[in-house]
């Protein structure tokens, strides 16, 4: 017989009224909750791996994005470089065209 105690504290009995709480029964009332905590453990994992997915994407544009910008830099600091005249001079030497040592002739109209 339990004493007064243990009744007020809730510590009467043996230590397996757990498995006389948890019977078939038990679970049949409680197994819409208890497929509703097994839809939320799936959504979790699911979620858990598409924000691992999207962080490896994100992670390659990112990559993709600076080796484009690395390109785009080079490629403008040599048309910066092309560009100058001394450059322009050099390339168009062996077509034969020359800088100009004097003024252009200025071509005036003669229907005023």
């Amino acid at each position: 017989m339990a004493t007064a105690e243990e009744k007020v504290n809730g510590s009467a009995g043996t230590k397996n009224d757990w498995r006389k709480k948890i019977n078939y029964k038990f679970i049949v009332k409680n197994l819409p909750f208890l497929l509703f905590l097994g839809v939320l453990a799936m959504a979790y994992i699911y979620y858990g791996h598409y924000a691992d997915k999207l962080i490896r994407k994100i992670a390659e544009t990112e990559k993709n994005i600076r080796e484009l910008e690395y390109e785009y830099k080079t490629v403008k600091s040599e048309v910066i470089f092309r560009s100058k005249a001394s450059e322009l001079i050099k390339a168009v030497e062996p077509i034969g065209l020359k800088e100009l040592k004097q003024p252009p002739i200025q071509l005036a109209d003669s229907i005023k």
